[in-house]
């Protein structure tokens, strides 16, 4: 998870262009374990920029030379807020999906960030408009 935060960090700073701190980390599921002697892989991008925080998508494969396979470990969404050198948080660049699975992922960052922001208290359930649209017509 160390090395999660560090390749989640990385994308962040290269969308944004400055420091950043982590924010939040979603729940994070461990399909296969990576076992002791296996390569572990880290994949992680910005999937949405909101105002001045972005969401980063991690995916993470274990790869056994051994046996000479590849296998997923497991998934998980990390936020960050981008910080000005006084150590302030400042808005960010916007960012454009550009393929199916990037749009995809865009599009589900406004409901994960809503249910961030209701299990952290800083937003009322009811205010949680995207996530409202899922279940009423």
């Amino acid at each position: 998870m160390y090395w999660m935060d560090i390749a989640a960090a990385i994308a962040a700073q290269r969308h944004c262009n400055a420091a950043v701190v982590t924010a939040s980390v979603d729940n994070i599921s461990f399909e296969n374990p990576i076992k002791l002697g296996n390569t572990v892989h880290i994949e992680a991008k910005v999937s949405r920029a909101f105002n001045t925080s972005m969401e980063v998508h991690l995916k993470v494969w274990g790869e056994d030379f051994t046996q000479q396979y590849k296998y997923k470990s497991n998934e998980a969404y990390y936020t960050f807020v981008a910080l000005d050198p006084d150590g302030k948080s400042k808005i960010v660049p916007q960012l454009e999906a550009g393929t199916e699975e990037e749009t995809k992922l865009y599009e589900g960052a406004l409901r994960r960030r809503q249910i961030r922001l209701i299990l952290g208290g800083k937003m009322k359930p009811n205010d949680a408009l995207e996530l409202k649209a899922l279940f009423t017509q």
